[in-house]
């Protein structure tokens, strides 16, 4: 394939908006049958056209530019069997063929708008689509179709959504849960029949702990979440008890008192400060007005009232001074 041919390739493949690598060698030392320049596309599904040396590269070369299209980032790659000292940024592979020459090449990923479906109606999850646009993160309507699912239905319909997910072929399934919440929906799915490796695809709480109380503040964590898996990193390390506070586990003892003096109410279904003069809604019971940041905190609420003012009457018997 000549030059002019892969520029050709390249353009019909950022028309069609299919991911794709294009390999550089970058230098060389023979015995090789690489050359400085030789330049390779290697599609999203490990077909490679072009030529940067024999087949003892190919395999390494195929393998780290499918990477590099997962993650959207650009990579330095040396295959080699010398002795030479590891450099920072380049990422070292072994030379299969006994000739033990050096390749080492660029590889760069383009049109990597991972594909990404964003599950709810609510608040936040019309705000994750407005990042994954500003971050040009393609999206789509069904989990079938998307690499990473991001489920923000805050209870409505959550074990339905997290089941679908679950069954599609999504690396991964992020969802705006607490912890706690979080584990009695593994107990649905496990209930359900679905086995521990597509359950090892969910995370969550869905992104680190940053103090996220509104829609778009929880949308931007969560989206920081998606960012990391499609980066091939994990979210930032945390606690259960930070991760807990991030995405709404019921508060910890005392802070139920502090959110409120600051003329916010710690909602006992997702452990989210809302704030007491512009609530979604207001529900009276036992005497006492609750706030909601949801319609779907909301109904979880009504459905069963008592168990939630459980919780909250708990939370505030622990104050601690």
């Amino acid at each position: 394939m000549t030059s002019h041919e892969l520029m050709q390739l390249a353009q019909t493949l950022n028309e069609r908006d299919e991911p794709y690598a294009m390999v550089t060698v970058v230098r060389v030392a023979a015995p090789t049958s690489a050359y400085v320049g030789a330049q390779a596309i290697v599609r999203h599904d490990g077909t490679l056209e072009g030529w940067i040396g024999g087949g003892c590269a190919k395999d390494v070369v195929i393998a780290a530019a499918k990477e590099a299209i997962a993650c959207g980032e650009p990579k330095l790659v040396r295959i080699a069997n010398d002795d030479g000292q590891a450099e920072a940024g380049v990422e070292q592979h072994a030379m299969a063929c006994a000739s033990n020459g050096t390749i080492e090449l660029f590889i760069q990923p383009y049109s990597t708008r991972i594909s990404l479906c964003v599950v709810g109606d609510t608040p936040a999850a019309e705000d994750a689509r407005f990042f994954a646009q500003r971050l040009s993160i393609r999206l789509v309507d069904a989990p079938d179709d998307a690499a990473v699912v991001l489920i923000a239905t805050q209870g409505t319909g959550d074990a339905e959504a997290l089941g679908r997910a679950l069954a599609s072929p999504a690396r991964h399934v992020l969802m705006i849960a607490s912890r706690r919440k979080a584990d009695e929906l593994r107990d649905v799915m496990r209930m359900r029949g679905v086995d521990e490796a597509r359950l090892a695809r969910l995370h969550a709480p869905a992104g680190p702990d940053a103090g996220a109380t509104t829609p778009s503040e929880i949308a931007l964590v969560a989206m920081t979440g998606v960012l990391a898996l499609l980066r091939g990193r994990d979210a930032e390390d945390e606690t259960p008890e930070t991760a807990d506070a991030a995405m709404g586990t019921p508060p910890s003892p005392g802070s139920a008192s502090r959110a409120e003096i600051a003329g916010t109410f710690i909602n006992p279904v997702c452990g989210t400060a809302v704030s007491t003069v512009t609530p979604v809604h207001v529900e009276p019971y036992g005497g006492e007005d609750y706030y909601f940041c949801c319609n779907g905190c909301w109904v979880t609420f009504r459905q069963n009232p008592e168990k939630y003012a459980a919780i909250r009457r708990a939370s505030l018997s622990k104050v601690t001074v």
